[in-house]
């Protein structure tokens, strides 16, 4: 049987060279981890934040192949109680490893007081028994990294944010770098790429890397069904069309989000759980993976009374403006 492996997986960056943007957080990576290596000492515990699809996953396994270790990954939600945390920490790690925890916020309580002594005294404390026959036994662990990750910094307890010696945001991509993460993975695949089509994708691609890839992917389809040789922007432009994204980057339920606040609650302010009501959303999908970029945008705007349409989205969906008065509320 032949088992195939995803492209995210075959096209990731392995080192610090490869990975494309985030330039001045890599600047200051090469430096920790030289630091790091010319002391023999493990990286200083490492908190990334930022919003999804910017390279945190991808990030931790750079670090960990610049440094020469292995990478245990998983997840906050997948460590429900001390038992699990226990388990990974003392079978899975040797000395310099990396343990990654992505939404590292989900942590559960118990967990994460747990994890304090590991980071900080590389020691853990595991209960045996129960009862009045328990007692508690400490065992030393390597000194390993923690690279964690999450998308909601301000829902990390302080004394878990400060057991991390370094803290470091990803930013959006120029469309500039995301052009050349397109163009980067179409050389690895054996294709050629207009710089214009890559240009293209990395428009419409919310300057999220990851939905720069996906978008390649599904151009590279329509290209390979055409019987092309060269990924133009002509069949670019029609590929991107048909998946739904228009010119600013928006797909089908970006443009739902904004034409519900702007036909149904009259350009806002509406509240956010009453526009994910009315759009048989989940609350926290619409704040995370929605409005930041319709914020950027400069579509949509948070105000002490709820979300609200700006100018440039009524202009942008072709709707009359309403009384100037309502957008300057």
């Amino acid at each position: 049987m032949m088992v195939s492996v995803e492209p995210d997986l075959t096209l990731r960056p392995k080192s610090l060279d490869d990975y494309v943007g985030q330039a001045k957080l890599k600047q200051k990576l090469r430096v920790y981890l030289e630091a790091a290596k010319n002391r023999g000492e493990a990286l200083d515990h490492l908190l990334l934040f930022g919003p999804p699809g910017l390279g945190k996953t991808t990030l931790a396994h750079v670090v960990a192949y610049e440094l020469g270790v292995n990478i245990r990954v998983t997840s906050g939600p997948a460590i429900e109680k001390p038992g699990d945390l226990a388990a990974i920490l003392t079978n899975s790690l040797e000395e310099g490893d990396i343990l990654f925890i992505d939404e590292i916020h989900r942590l559960s309580k118990a967990a994460e007081e747990h994890l304090y002594p590991a980071l900080e005294d590389f020691k853990i404390d595991i209960v045996i028994g129960a009862g009045p026959a328990a007692r508690t036994l400490r065992l030393d662990l390597p000194r390993f990294t923690l690279v964690g990750a999450t998308t909601r910094p301000g829902l990390i307890s302080g004394p878990l944010r400060s057991r991390f010696g370094i803290i470091e945001h990803l930013e959006f991509y120029t469309e500039a770098e995301l052009a050349q993460g397109v163009e980067r993975d179409a050389r690895l695949l054996g294709l050629t790429i207009e710089p214009e089509a890559a240009l293209e994708i990395a428009h419409r691609s919310r300057g999220t890397m990851r939905i720069a890839k996906r978008l390649f992917r599904r151009v590279r389809d329509f290209v390979e069904v055409a019987g092309e040789a060269v990924v133009r922007l002509e069949r670019t432009r029609q590929a991107l069309d048909a998946l739904g994204m228009d010119a600013l980057g928006l797909d089908t339920r970006d443009r739902l989000i904004m034409q519900t606040v702007i036909e149904r609650f009259a350009g806002g302010p509406v509240g956010l759980e009453t526009l994910a009501t009315a759009l048989s959303e989940d609350p926290e999908t619409l704040e995370e993976v929605h409005e930041p970029f319709l914020i950027q945008l400069g579509l949509l705007k948070r105000t002490p009374r709820g979300r609200q349409a700006t100018e440039r989205a009524y202009a942008h969906f072709g709707y009359p403006l309403p009384e100037q008065s309502r957008l300057l509320e």
